[in-house]
């Protein structure tokens, strides 16, 4: 079995071996995390293949009859007074044609004060936008692979501007319950944009993530490794604010590395008591801690930490995710269970 392990993440890793490089994207609300529970594992946790409904926003292959008339909603106070929410929900119709998902993805980015190319005050203006998705998971033939699919539609409002565009995710999921192991490969937001804000067409935010986990078999607790934004290589840039200078006054910028590449996809997440009512989970977003840290002042960034508690049919999860010493996020969700 280990070498089934072995050989699928081998797989895995060597299907990548193009990059996107440089340039900009739309909708990138796309992906932000999802859930106080992908928060507190980092960021982009992949492979819980369980109750949790919202999971599938992000990774399609995990649809699965337990998420059967669960709803949930999350909340988040971002950074800089933005504010967004999801929302998620799944229904089995039966046991041949499975479970069919449903989610929205919502955010505000408040408003603001609007001045011309002159310099004068015109009117405030606000942002927002939406995403909803359909999805659906099915098991390939009697094999221990799964693969899923969501539909997005979305839309987008920037002060007079407006957007529509459609994307899919794709996601292939390996499962060993024998060993409790999940090893997954995601692609996200393939699509385009259907109108523009301006006659300009912009690609989506692509991505490219791979996730493993698995639960320790005498301890009650399960490890996550996810490498993300695989389709980006290098995704490390030298920070300027990072250069030395030498005694003859020769500036030398900060290197980057092969490791250091490596490290900046990698995401940790562990989480204990799994399947229990009581769960506490721990992350740290690698990325995040090197593009935020400060020089010579230790400020936890890449850190995040939450838990959930199983109340009857609701379940309430908070997570705070550390960013800089003058940026942090708290993540709110609640799920019910409609059966």
């Amino acid at each position: 079995m280990l070498k089934k392990i072995t050989l699928f993440s081998f797989v895995l890793f060597s299907t990548f071996c193009f990059a996107q490089l440089g340039g900009q994207s739309t909708y990138q609300f796309l992906n932000l995390v999802s859930s106080p529970r992908q928060a507190a594992l980092g960021g982009k946790v992949l492979t819980n293949v369980d109750w949790d409904v919202t999971q599938a926003l992000y990774n399609p292959a995990t649809i699965n009859v337990e998420m059967d008339n669960q709803f949930a909603l999350n909340y988040t106070n971002y950074l800089g007074g933005i504010k967004y929410g999801t929302a998620a929900y799944a229904y089995t119709v039966d046991r041949r044609v499975q479970t069919y998902h449903a989610g929205i993805t919502y955010i505000n980015y408040g408003d603001f004060e609007g001045y011309d190319e002159e310099g004068n005050e015109t009117s405030e203006f606000s942002g927002s936008e939406i995403a909803l998705s359909f999805g659906y998971a099915k098991q390939i033939g009697y094999s221990d692979f799964y693969a899923g699919a969501n539909i997005k539609l979305i839309n987008s409002s920037l002060e007079q501007y407006n957007s529509f565009g459609v994307a899919t995710d794709l996601a292939l999921m390996y499962i060993d319950e024998r060993l409790e192991f999940q090893g997954t490969l995601v692609v996200r937001n393939l699509g385009t944009q259907i109108t523009t804000y301006a006659g300009r067409q912009e690609s989506l935010p692509l991505e490219i993530d791979i996730g493993l986990s698995q639960t320790l078999e005498n301890v009650p607790l399960r490890w996550h490794l996810t490498f993300e934004n695989l389709q980006q290589w290098p995704i490390g840039e030298p920070n300027p604010a990072r250069a030395t200078t030498d005694l003859e006054g020769n500036q030398e910028q900060e290197k980057v590395g092969f490791l250091s590449q490596v490290i900046r996809h990698t995401i940790l997440g562990a989480e204990l008591f799994p399947s229990k009512g009581f769960n506490i989970r721990l992350g740290y977003n690698f990325r995040r801690a090197e593009e935020l840290r400060i020089e010579d002042q230790r400020n936890f960034s890449g850190l995040s930490a939450g838990f959930s508690v199983k109340l009857n049919k609701m379940r309430f999860s908070y997570t705070h995710a550390k960013y800089t010493s003058a940026a942090n996020s708290n993540f709110f969700g609640l799920q019910i269970d409609l059966k």
